[in-house]
């Protein structure tokens, strides 16, 4: 008795006969070529590397499909992930700072009392930078001055050089300079401690 094997079956069978004679472990891919033509193998061609494929198992089944994707949907791709973990990241930290928070500090008025302390060292840096801001501004004037007047001492003509007014110049400049930088970190140290206190309230209820 005969059969009609139609061309489907047939492919099935050509495809099965192939899957079976190749070895337990070898992968079979499956892919298009540029003129719609599928293709079987153990290894994609160097040509169509950059194209689809599918990877199917001994029974012709499909275990994994890989999609080559373009170079906008992988910069796209990319930028998600890096976003994804950047995000995983700063969930991480709000976390680890919670914790440091709520271990740290019974009460608000605790949080006020550290700030307090913290402050209190700053304070007496701006105060120190202050008062040598002051004594480098007279220096500077005094030299100023003194570019072409007589010296009282001993009635000596004493002229400023160009080279000294710089100098003091210089030291008004890195002082100004030192007390910025600390009255921003006092800016800072008080920014801190609010938000430090708005987030204790949120997460005690205190």
């Amino acid at each position: 008795m005969l059969y009609k094997t139609n061309s489907h079956e047939l492919f099935l069978l050509i495809l099965a006969g192939l899957l079976f004679s190749l070895p337990v472990s070898a992968k079979t891919y499956k892919w298009v070529d540029d003129k719609g033509v599928t293709h079987y193998g153990e290894t994609i061609p160097p040509e169509y590397a950059s194209k689809d494929r599918t990877l199917l198992n001994k029974s012709g089944i499909v275990v994994k499909t890989q999609e080559v994707l373009t170079a906008d949907e992988r910069r796209a791709k990319e930028a998600a992930e890096a976003k994804g973990r950047s995000d995983e990241a700063i969930a991480r930290d709000l976390k680890r700072r919670d914790k440091s928070l709520i271990d740290s500090y019974n009460s608000v008025e605790e949080i006020e009392l550290s700030r307090t302390r913290n402050l209190q060292q700053v304070d007496a840096r701006i105060n120190s930078i202050n008062a040598q801001l002051k004594m480098d501004n007279n220096n500077l004037i005094s030299l100023q001055k003194n570019t072409a007047t007589p010296n009282s001492a001993d009635g000596k003509a004493h002229v400023a050089t160009a080279d000294e007014i710089r100098e003091a110049q210089a030291r008004v400049q890195q002082t100004q300079q030192d007390l910025d930088k600390y009255k921003a970190e006092k800016l800072s140290i008080n920014a801190r401690y609010d938000a430090d206190k708005v987030r204790y309230k949120e997460l005690t209820g205190k």
